[in-house]
């Protein structure tokens, strides 16, 4: 018996499931080094919210380490650089300052989604739809940091400020409402010229995000499929089902089903099998 119950908890101990839950909680968040630029605000400040925006999203990405992330200010629009530092630092640009705290968490949110989304220079063709997954990541982040921060505010004078993390949000949502009775099919073969034509149009990628957000929130391990996205990404222009079908072709079994369902919900029957 004592060596049934020994082979039984080992078994357990080896399962995916168990192995995946304690790589969760065990994995260290990216550094993140605040640069002493022009805020007018204090860089320990900046850095705890910033810490709690990626904190929404780093346990379920797929990635088990990331470089340290430096970020500076800019007033020409944030952005995560393809330039990369000596050490494999990734250089991220808020345009942001004050105690603007929504903005540092919205804004900061999007970049890092880029990070775990594997952002790489290439075809610019399907970029709509990463930008989008991005909006996403910011929505659900800040709605996230809305109920964390009920108990665990970075200060405890903070607490009270967590609820307009989910009202920004949810702002933002309302600015760029889904078109009624329309499906993402629908809306996409619709909008699929001006998506290509302008990949960072926000109010097209907000809207998208809001159909992707309620997914995401379902279950929040989809994000680990994102690691993936841009694994086959070249400079060779391709067509968005095609762009669905390299994604799903690299991504493990456990996401394919995942990527499978989001290609359905945008019209796209992908190729049968692995792949």
């Amino acid at each position: 018996m004592r060596v049934l119950v020994t082979a039984s908890l080992l078994a357990l101990l080896l399962s995916p499931t168990v192995r995946e839950v304690a790589a969760k909680q065990t994995k260290t968040h990216p550094e993140i080094q605040v640069v002493d630029a022009n805020w007018q605000a204090s860089l320990r400040d900046i850095h705890a919210v910033l810490h709690s925006a990626s904190s929404q999203l780093w346990p379920h990405a797929a990635q088990q380490k990331l470089n340290t992330i430096v970020v500076n200010r800019s007033d020409s629009g944030p952005i995560v650089l393809f330039r990369r530092g000596d050490k494999g630092q990734y250089f991220v640009n808020l345009d942001t300052n004050q105690q603007f705290w929504c903005q540092y968490a919205f804004q900061f949110s999007h970049e890092f989604g880029h990070i775990i989304c594997g952002y790489k220079a290439g075809s610019n063709d399907n970029q709509w739809f990463e930008e989008s997954l991005c909006e996403t990541a910011s929505l659900f982040a800040m709605r996230r940091m809305t109920e964390a921060w009920k108990t665990k505010a970075p200060y405890p004078n903070w607490k009270s400020y967590g609820p307009q993390f989910r009202k920004y949000a949810q702002d933002r949502i309302d600015e760029h409402p889904w078109p009624k009775q329309k499906t993402i099919a629908q809306w996409y073969r619709e909008n699929a010229d001006a998506l290509r034509k302008n990949p960072t149009n926000r109010q097209k990628n907000t809207t998208v995000a809001t159909q992707l957000l309620p997914i995401f929130e379902e279950k929040p391990e989809r994000w680990a499929a994102t690691a993936y996205l841009n694994v086959g990404k070249t400079n060779k222009s391709i067509d968005f089902r095609t762009y669905l079908a390299d994604w799903r072709a690299a991504c493990p079994l456990k996401n394919k089903a995942f990527v499978t369902e989001i290609a359905r919900l945008f019209g796209m029957k992908l190729p049968s099998g692995n792949r």
